[in-house]
Order: structure tokens, then C-alpha cells, then sequence
């Protein structure tokens, strides 16, 4: 007789899944991403890191959120800008769900989880905190008054709808504006003292995320969490990291610290009324040394230590220890304790930068940072300190603890994935592309590489321009004939362009010089309005040309007719005097291999990819990337640079590129 069938449902596999959710989505099958899916389901099962090339257009989204959510137990995806972060949970995983999510074997729970400052603060807001002086704050006086009163009805309004309480859901603000309504984990009471614990933003973000089964965050909490040690995010085995071009820089970003005498005195005037004894008095000594021992400094690395800013570090340091010591345990009233708990907290984190900085440590690098004028502020000096390297702790903290899955539409750099490898911490010489996993020891860490390719054609869609002609870039910024390449390609576009320049001055100027020979074109430069504002005004209209520094290379999403043209004035290589990059630069110099190769070259092959990337955004787009730096092509490195971009077709020849871009405004008039 036959057995009657189980009643037990049998997990979808990851590729019936996805095809589900394409056709509830009206979506079409896409190889690569069919591809990609099956991959990230496989190395989830079994243990292996995945690296996957995705191109935009790929919805690698959709190929990791799958068979994520297949997954038979947690999994963290972790995103760089707040952007996608934004995209994920307010419509990508909704739909899916909406879609999926009652199949068998899909795990449809999900939550959003950010750092404590990101959320606000319900004790704060109702009951202020004291400030340096011991006085109630009630309300902030001034011009922000009344966007500060705004963003407490908002949060008000947040508890009584069951609202996130999140920042990006806030009203307009600035930075000064939200720290009124928020705080630090640091100065944070703690469910169990605040008297609004119940009700607290942060808590019940961690409560949902304690009951999800998918975690979306960000870089830089999932570096607290797993390298540092500071439990931020619910038990999880697996991780997807998005946006995985940015992981390295976020993550150093996480662990840099900073150091201002004027930290030093203000954590002294917060402790005078918690201490009793002189150490808040011996806290502000220690920092009037510190800023002595910092004004006798040129700003720039710190090799050798000069023995002033020795003496200070430690006098700073060993001051903080004296006033934590000398703190109460707790107040008699919640206003005091809140004061008491924000002033310690701190200390504590002053403690914990002196300390860093006072070690010295070969692990660490250490610099003076220079002051400088922003806007109506000054920006005042300041230590700062940040690993020298970051591929060690992740490899020990998290790759061999977790599952991960890394991807983005830039992984492949110089033609393979060995470089970004490296850097997360994963040995080139262990290198498994498109191949059969290895077994997994104390000292390998197996990995596969996989490119899915692009739903673009590029050698048909874009033209890569190197102006060979041009003499190469000096330090004086652009010269005559740059800028005459600049405006002649300007014009044979009609506008439509996307200026991405390597400094603020070089892309003001460029902006000048064609908005007086080209007037009928309207040219942006950053820094004319806020950049939402300017790329809207930039989508909007074709015979507009937007010029800016780094932060327009990535995240700008201008798809069609507007952007034809990308001018990219120079081969993006760090600063020589960039503290870090020129340490991290010797290190690898020391330790026998190309310096200027493993970090020069390879931040300049990530940044030029994410530039050229802004260019094709559909099957429908084209256009030209224009470099305006030969050394792309005469220098020995221009191969390796020019194997990171997508295969587009290329040409030296000026003539050849203004035709083409002259066609093009042509057919989109």
C-alpha cells in the first residue's frame, strides 16, 4: 500500500521562488539574475563566502532577498546608503512579500534596525536633559526653535500611529536640529531607568528585529556589532552586504576616532556637578595640555609622536579614568540621572579615544587634521585615529564566525576579483572563481566569485573617450586645454552632461568657464543648492550640466535623455598626503608588495567604475564617458584601470566623440 504523503511542506527552491515573485511583479526572467539567486541560495547552505558582480539593471535585490528569506535561519543584509537601505523596506520587500510570502518555506518577517542616534529619543524630547551648567533644557531658543518644537509633534505623532520614530521619515532638518530630539547609546538611560522605556523607538526596533527573520541594516552597525563587539544586532549566521564597493571605507569610517581639546573641556564642565573631588578640574588641565601640545603640530601623519602630545594623550587619559571612578552609581532624581548618565557617558568615550591614541599602535594610524572654515562655523583642528587596516578584523570577527555574501555592480577590479577579496580579508591565493568550493579550515576561508553580467550592451550603448591629446593633470587644477576639451564636448551634447571632477575648485571652475562661453546652457555646480534639489533640477531638464566632487559618484540614479555625457577630469588616485591611503600605501610597501597598486590604484579603479556606472542606467540609455586624463591610456596601470570599467567601446580620437555626441542631441531634441 502506498504511504499517504507527508504533510510536512518541502522548501521552494530558490528559482521557483524568484519566478513566482517576477510574474506577481510583472517583472521578465533575467538570466542573471536567475544565476545570481541560485548562487547566494548555495553558498548560504553551505557555508562558502560568494562574491557576485551584479549590473545594474541585474535586480540583485530580488536575487538575495529570496533565497534570504528561504534561508533556515537569520539573515542580516546590509546596505551602505540610507538610500537602498529606504528602497528595501519600503518597497522591495513589501511587494515580495505581498508576492511570496505565503509559499512554502518563505520566512516573510522582516525589520529595519539602525544605530540608537537614528531614532528618536522620547526622554529627551519630553523631559530634556541638563546642560553643561546643571539647567533643564526645555526647549532650544533661536532659529531652530521652531523645526526643533516640529520634530517633537512629529515624534509625538510617531507613538500615537505605532510610526518608526526614524530620522529619514522626519521632517527637514539639520544635524544640530535632530540632536535635540535624539541621543547616543552612550548617553541613552536604558530601558530599564528611562521612564518612557516601554514606549522607546530604538527598544521596539530591537524587539521586531528580535522577531524577523530578515535584518536589514547598515555597513557601519554591522561593523559595531561584529568587529567591535558591541551586541547591536539580534543571533545571525548569515549576512548579505550590498553596496560591498563601499564596505571597507564604511567600516573604517566606524572605527576612526576623534580627539578636540574642546571635547576634553566640555566633558570636564558636565562632570563638575556628578564629582565631587577634583578630578573634573584635573579633566580640564589635561586639556589645555592637549591643546598645547596640538598647536606646537603641522597638521598631517604622526609617525614619531612629538613627547608634548605623548604627555598630554596620557594626561588626558589617565584624568578621564580618575573622573569615571569618581562618579556616583546613581542619582536620586530621573533629571539627574539623566544629566549624570549623558556626562559619563561622555568621559567614557574620552577615555576610550585617549586611550587608543595614547598606545601608539602600529595597528592604528594617527594624524593631525587641519581646521577649516564651513560655512558660518569653523571647523576647529583635531586628532584623529583610524585602522590601518581592516581585512584582519574582518576576517577574524566576522568571516569566520558567518556566512556572507558580498555584492555589488563593482567587484571585479583589473579584471578579477582578487583585489576586493584582499581587502575583505579573503587571501587571493585561496581564490575560487566560478569553481568547485574547498573544504573550509582554520586557515581558509573558501570563497567563490561569480560576474552575471549586465542586461546592458555596452559596446553598442557607450563610447569610453580617453583624451589622449591633453597633457596630463598637474596640481594647479585645469588648464587651458582641458577646459577647452571640456566646453567643446559640452556643446557637441547639448548640455546633458555629468561633470564628476576630483576637487571642489576644479569643478567650480569648470562650471564658470561654460556658463560664460556656453550662456544658453544652464550649468550647476555643487554647492549652488542642496544636491537633491540640484539633481531634480538636473533630471528635469536636458540642456542642463551638473558639476560636482565625489559624493555625486555614486548614488545618483539619472536614467534617459539628461545625461548623455559624463566627464571625469582625472584619474581619481587619493591625495599624497592622505594620512591614511599614504600609510596604508607604505605598509603594504613594506611588506613586499605594490603599494601604489593594492591601494592607489585600487581606490582610483572603484571610483572611476562607480562614475562611468551613472552613464547607463537602461537598455535605452547612451552616451560617452570622457576621461580627460591619457594616463588612462599611456600609463602601465591604464590597463588595469580601464579592465575595472564596463566593456565599452573605446576611442582616443576627440572628432570621432563630438559627432557622436552631436547625433545623440540630435535624436533627443
Amino acid at each position: 500500500m502506498t504511504a499517504p504523503p507527508t504533510e510536512t511542506p518541502v522548501a521552494t527552491p530558490v528559482a521557483g521562488v524568484l519566478a513566482a515573485a517576477v510574474e506577481a511583479l510583472g517583472g521578465e526572467r533575467r538570466d542573471g539574475q536567475v544565476r545570481m539567486a541560485e548562487a547566494v541560495g548555495e553558498s548560504l547552505a553551505g557555508g562558502d563566502h560568494l562574491l557576485v558582480q551584479a549590473g545594474t539593471g541585474t535586480g540583485k535585490s530580488l536575487a538575495y532577498l529570496v533565497p534570504s528569506l528561504l534561508h533556515d535561519s537569520r539573515v542580516v543584509v546590509a546596505t551602505a546608503t540610507l538610500a537602498l537601505q529606504h528602497q528595501l523596506v519600503e518597497r522591495d520587500l513589501p511587494r515580495l512579500v505581498e508576492a511570496v510570502g505565503d509559499l512554502p518555506g518563505v520566512d516573510a518577517s522582516y525589520a529595519v534596525l539602525k544605530g540608537r542616534s537614528n531614532y528618536a529619543c522620547l526622554h529627551r524630547i519630553r523631559e530634556g536633559v541638563p546642560d553643561d551648567q546643571g539647567v533643564l533644557i526645555e526647549a532650544p531658543v533661536g532659529s531652530m526653535a521652531t523645526k526643533v518644537l516640529e520634530l517633537r509633534a512629529w515624534a509625538e505623532e510617531e507613538v500615537e500611529s505605532k510610526g518608526s520614530g526614524e530620522r529619514d521619515k522626519a521632517p527637514r532638518h539639520t544635524d544640530r536640529e535632530w540632536r535635540q530630539v535624539s541621543v547616543s547609546h552612550r548617553e541613552c538611560l536604558g530601558a530599564a531607568k528611562c521612564p518612557f522605556g516601554a514606549e522607546c523607538f530604538a527598544e521596539l526596533a530591537r524587539e521586531e528585529a528580535q522577531r524577523s527573520h530578515l535584518i536589514v541594516t547598515n555597513h557601519s552597525l554591522l561593523a559595531i556589532d561584529a568587529i567591535e563587539g558591541v551586541p547591536m544586532i539580534p543571533d545571525y549566521d548569515a549576512v548579505v552586504i550590498d553596496e560591498a564597493h563601499e564596505l571597507t571605507s564604511r567600516i573604517t569610517q566606524a572605527a576612526t576616532d576623534e580627539l578636540l581639546p574642546a571635547d576634553v573641556d566640555r566633558a570636564a564642565k558636565r562632570s563638575q556637578r556628578h564629582v565631587e573631588g577634583d578630578q573634573a578640574m584635573d579633566l580640564g588641565d589635561a586639556g589645555d595640555a592637549l591643546r598645547v601640545a596640538m598647536g606646537e603640530m603641522d597638521p598631517g601623519r604622526i609617525d614619531q609622536p612629538p613627547e608634548a602630545l605623548r604627555d598630554a594623550l596620557v594626561l588626558v587619559r589617565d584624568a578621564a579614568r580618575s573622573c569615571l571612578s569618581a562618579y556616583p552609581k546613581s542619582d536620586s532624581s530621573a533629571e539627574a540621572d539623566a544629566g549624570m548618565t549623558q556626562a559619563k557617558g561622555s568621559v567614557q568615550e574620552l577615555f576610550a579615544t585617549a586611550d587608543r591614541m595614547a598606545r601608539f599602535s602600529e595597528a592604528d594610524v594617527l594624524w593631525l587634521a587641519e581646521g577649516a572654515s564651513g560655512g558660518q562655523s569653523r571647523i576647529p583642528p583635531r586628532l584623529c585615529v583610524a585602522p590601518l587596516q581592516v581585512w584582519g578584523p574582518m576576517r577574524d570577527k566576522l568571516l569566520t564566525d558567518k556566512v556572507v555574501v558580498f555584492t555589488s555592480a563593482t567587484l571585479r577590479l583589473g579584471g578579477d576579483f582578487s583585489t576586493v577579496a584582499t581587502s575583505f580579508g579573503l587571501k587571493a591565493t585561496e581564490l575560487v572563481l566560478d569553481g568547485p568550493p574547498v573544504a573550509r579550515t582554520d586557515d581558509v576561508l573558501p570563497w567563490r566569485g561569480l560576474d552575471v553580467g549586465s542586461p546592458f550592451d555596452y559596446g553598442r550603448q557607450a563610447i569610453l573617450y580617453v583624451a589622449k591629446h591633453l597633457p596630463p593633470p598637474g596640481r594647479d587644477g585645469l588648464g587651458k586645454a582641458q577646459l577647452d576639451e571640456i566646453v567643446e564636448l559640452v556643446d557637441a551634447a547639448g548640455g546633458r552632461t555629468l561633470g564628476l571632477f576630483s576637487s571642489r575648485r576644479a569643478a567650480e571652475t569648470a562650471a564658470e568657464e561654460v556658463r560664460v562661453r556656453l550662456p544658453h546652457l544652464t550649468t550647476l555646480a555643487q554647492g549652488d543648492a542642496q544636491l537633491p534639489e540640484l539633481a531634480k533640477q538636473f533630471v528635469e531638464d536636458p540642456y542642463t550640466c551638473l558639476f560636482g566632487t565625489l559624493s555625486l559618484w555614486q548614488g545618483l540614479d539619472v536614467p534617459g535623455d539628461t545625461c548623455q555625457l559624463v566627464l571625469i577630469d582625472r584619474i581619481p588616485f587619493p591625495r599624497p598626503d592622505d594620512p591614511l591611503m599614504s600609510a596604508r600605501q607604505r605598509a603594504a610597501d613594506n611588506a613586499g608588495g605594490n603599494g601604489f597598486m593594492q591601494v592607489a590604484a585600487t581606490h582610483a579603479a572603484l571610483l572611476l567604475a562607480q562614475g562611468s556606472g551613472r552613464l547607463i542606467r537602461t537598455t535605452e540609455d547612451k552616451g560617452v564617458v570622457a576621461v580627460l586624463d591619457p594616463r588612462l591610456v599611456t600609463a602601465r596601470y591604464g590597463r588595469f584601470l580601464s579592465a575595472s570599467l564596463p566593456p565599452m567601446w573605446t576611442t582616443t580620437d576627440p572628432d570621432v566623440v563630438r559627432k557622436a555626441l552631436t547625433r545623440l542631441a540630435a535624436g533627443s531634441a
